[in-house]
């Protein structure tokens, strides 16, 4: 007994080219599923689609926690946004040069989506990133250091503001701000941006100075930040760290 078919072939290379079969097929299928969002791509040449290959899929409906249903491929609305930046030079793909105020008009790092102006919920429909003291059952640990209270200090050493409470991410049982106190005005900064000083008492924020902090984007609801407001915020602290200071924006050497 054996298992050759042929003089040319046997069972182990059948089935070694129907995996390989098997997995290009995957590979077709994963590839082509990956461009259900953000294709077919922009491009300044008109007439032209760009999506690559294989083709964008078929549209599918999917059903979304919150009872809605959305398709996939779909016509997305345009970005209407102007662009507040000019190119420093006359040729395509020149680097642009903000018009204004960069770290507020979303150019560069403080670019941002439009994303739906709805918050994050958790599995059971409430607003994920809420303050601690609308959360009685939730605290700081006693070995951390707890940061309201404590001074907010821009990179210039200058003090932007007070750091009133603390907002947690209840689905991941982390801090993801901390709501500062600028002159009676309440912003919110994103933890992943400060460092801590327990000596010092400070909470010390390098990509964006001490006055920056009046203009931090706002958010409408006390209780609870949306997903466009979060873009904007966290868009708003990562433009400092080019706009921030002329000096920022040049080169090294």
């Amino acid at each position: 007994m054996h298992a050759a078919i042929t003089s040319y072939f046997d069972v182990a290379q059948i089935t070694l080219y129907l995996f390989w079969g098997f997995l290009a097929a995957v590979i077709y299928y994963l590839h082509r599923e990956d461009k259900r969002e953000g294709y077919p791509l922009e491009t300044e040449r008109a007439g032209i689609v760009v999506q690559g290959f294989p083709a964008i899929p078929a549209p599918k409906t999917f059903l979304l926690a919150d009872g809605s249903e959305v398709e996939a491929p779909r016509e997305e609305p345009y970005d209407s946004r102007p662009i507040k930046a000019s190119p420093n030079a006359r040729f395509l793909g020149a680097p642009l040069k903000p018009d204004g105020d960069p770290m507020l008009d979303g150019v560069g790092p403080a670019a941002y989506a439009e994303r739906q102006d709805i918050p994050d919920v958790t599995i059971h429909g409430t607003p994920k990133i809420v303050p601690l003291r609308t959360v009685p059952d939730w605290h700081i640990d006693h070995s951390d250091p707890d940061p309201r209270g404590m001074s907010v200090v821009g990179a210039d050493g200058k003090m932007g503001g007070t750091v009133k409470d603390v907002w947690l991410d209840r689905a991941e049982a982390i801090i993801r701000y901390f709501e500062v106190d600028v002159e009676g005005r309440t912003v919110l900064l994103p933890t992943t941006m400060t460092r801590i000083s327990r000596s010092k008492h400070t909470v010390t924020v390098r990509s964006i100075l001490g006055k920056h902090f009046a203009t931090v984007p706002a958010h409408k609801n006390a209780d609870f930040v949306t997903r466009l407001e979060e873009d904007k915020i966290c868009a708003y602290y990562a433009g400092g760290t080019l706009y921030a200071t002329p000096e920022r924006a040049e080169s090294l050497l």
